[in-house]
């Protein structure tokens, strides 16, 4: 009897709190003070009823009520909350956008990111996601994490020129240590990437060491698209792909 009580009188906590909270997000961790159990049990019977909306594992929301009827959670806020638990990147145009390599406003949500998957009902059911990306990525910065996407495609999606394309990558490779984070992270990308930073610290003269050991990584008769980045003073050396006539033009 004391400990049904009890378990009312934390069910009856919680439920105040989420009540005087209003319109907000709710997590399994904004009642570390209650015992988990309880929480988990409470924060259910509230999805039920229809107090709380469920959008992921252990993530609720409560709304308010609007001429249009219940409102959404803010999108940002919930993608924010997403990045918490998940390494979330931009890639495609979003990647290249962030650069200052394109302008381009994507009409689809893009990102990758090192999990498995990504809830949907957190970044949006439209949103594609990219999974799967090396550990390794955890701990590069946005920046970091959207020129190793921009070097995966090849530099495809700029809106620059080839050259200009080459030259400006170039310049942030020389920025803040860039060239170097990369570099650590290098092992774990695919062949053609490591050809391309090679190609790169052989163009700035940097990391000879890191060279050589990206060089030794490669198959020799393997022969990669460098796409935007074949003018490369170095990239027939690192094993870039001849240009046909049409690509020349």
């Amino acid at each position: 009897m004391a400990q049904s009580a009890k378990t009312r009188s934390t069910a009856s906590s919680i439920r105040s709190k989420i009540e005087r909270g209003g319109e907000r997000l709710w997590r399994h961790e904004d009642f570390r003070e209650q015992p988990f159990p309880a929480v988990a049990q409470t924060l259910s019977r509230l999805t039920r009823n229809g107090t709380l909306q469920r959008l992921s594992k252990g993530i609720y929301y409560r709304s308010r009520p609007t001429p249009f009827g219940p409102s959404r959670p803010n999108p940002r806020a919930i993608q924010k909350l997403a990045e918490q638990n998940k390494a979330i990147f931009p890639t495609g145009i979003a990647a290249a956008n962030l650069l200052g390599f394109s302008t381009q406003i994507p009409k689809r949500s893009e990102v990758a990111t090192n999990s498995l998957s990504l809830p949907k009902k957190l970044i949006g059911t439209e949103t594609k996601v990219h999974s799967r990306r090396p550990e390794a990525w955890k701990n590069l910065s946005q920046q970091d994490a959207a020129l190793l996407d921009f070097l995966r495609k090849r530099g495809k999606s700029s809106e620059l020129s080839p050259e200009q394309t080459t030259q400006k990558t170039l310049a942030l490779l020389k920025t803040d240590r860039l060239l170097e984070r990369l570099l650590k992270v290098a092992d774990s990308e695919p062949p053609r990437v490591r050809a391309l930073l090679g190609a790169f610290a052989e163009e700035l003269g940097q990391h000879p060491g890191a060279q050589r050991r990206l060089r030794t990584s490669l198959n020799p008769l393997s022969r990669f698209d460098f796409g935007y980045f074949a003018s490369l003073k170095h990239a027939r050396k690192w094993q870039a792909k001849e240009l046909s006539q049409r690509e020349t033009l």
